[in-house]
């Protein structure tokens, strides 16, 4: 396995991703969008979530691929976002063909960055009706990482959060891409060290390269999370997006979704708590024309979930200081 040509999610062919920002805010909009409809599901596993539009990417239901997928800040504020992301959709001529209208399908989840030192004094409607929109036309196939589109506010519990991402290159050809909005109750480096926990999946030291510490901190077990650190204990959650070019139907993405997941375990301790809304998108654009046999599969899962963690732990890594930031980033 070797990492994509940008090391981006945009490494998976026929996806591009669009970010939109407001630093006095200290929010923003990451939109990924899909330049043809591509197959799409969702595995939530925290136990706070908030999401738009869910329910249809379940196996069963009939709508079969989406048109974007939507991350942002503002928690139930950034709903709106995909309105904004539709609109951009509509205008393109895009959607979901129902007679004369056509429906972009635009799942979206946001994470809780109100409480960051940001301004939040927007008035009577939020901006991320707009940001989402903007977002769609800043999309292409490179973008900036750390603090921008959704990870522009995002914490954890040592470090700013960020926006990552990374892709690798299996050895049959296919590609596996992953964009993450680190917002996390519990920390992605070791114990007091700026050590990352996903060190072991590292690609030329694209996180720092620092590996493991050594020896290991005898409180490395010990989490760390926000409200200890006299943050509020509800200001979580990482939302995330994996993709592939492989060929795969709803149900097979969703496994996909499951085993990305394990890349927040391996990248997040603790991850998955009542306090977070975890959540993983799964896409498959089908452009490579592979369809993954059951042996290549176990394959592509496992590359779903290191690829996850090292989009986390360049999320915190990317994030640069900002006005009014209440945590330092890690290059501070």
């Amino acid at each position: 396995m070797r990492k994509g040509p940008n090391n981006l999610i945009t490494d998976v062919a026929g996806l591009l991703v669009g970010n939109a920002e407001d630093h006095r805010l200290k929010s923003g909009v990451t939109v990924v969008l899909c330049e043809r409809p591509a197959t799409a599901a969702v595995q939530v596993l925290g136990g706070a979530p908030g999401t738009r539009e869910t329910d249809l990417l379940a196996p069963e239901n009939t709508v079969q691929s989406v048109d974007a997928v939507v991350l942002s800040g503002g928690s139930a504020f950034g709903l709106d976002a995909a309105s904004g992301v539709q609109a951009a959709l509509r205008e393109m001529g895009r959607g979901f063909e129902v007679g004369p209208h056509r429906i972009p399908i635009v799942p979206a989840a946001i994470l809780f960055d109100l409480v960051n030192g940001g301004d939040k004094g927007w008035g009577r409607f939020s901006p991320y009706r707009d940001l989402g929109y903007d977002a769609v036309r800043a999309a292409g196939a490179t973008f900036l990482t750390g603090t921008v589109g959704a990870g522009t506010g995002a914490l954890t519990a040592t470090f700013k959060g960020g926006l990552g991402s990374a892709s690798t290159v299996l050895a049959n050809g296919i590609t596996v891409g992953a964009l993450v909005a680190v917002n996390a109750l519990g920390s992605a480096t070791i114990g007091n060290t700026r050590h990352f926990w996903a060190a072991p999946f590292e690609f030329d030291g694209e996180f720092g390269g620092l590996g493991y510490p050594a020896p290991m901190p005898q409180d490395a077990a010990l989490p760390r999370l926000k409200f200890r650190e006299k943050q509020s204990a509800a200001a979580n959650t990482t939302i995330a997006v994996i993709a592939t070019d492989a060929v795969l139907g709803k149900a097979e993405a969703k496994r996909l979704a499951i085993a990305a997941h394990d890349g927040f375990s391996r990248a997040l301790w603790p991850s998955h708590t009542p306090l977070d809304g975890d959540l993983v998108f799964a896409l498959a654009t089908g452009a490579s024309g592979k369809a993954p046999l059951l042996e290549d599969f176990i394959d592509l899962g496992a590359a779903a979930a290191s690829t996850m963690a090292r989009a986390i732990a360049r999320g915190v890594y990317d994030a640069v200081a900002a006005d009014n930031d209440t945590k330092p980033s890690w290059s501070q």
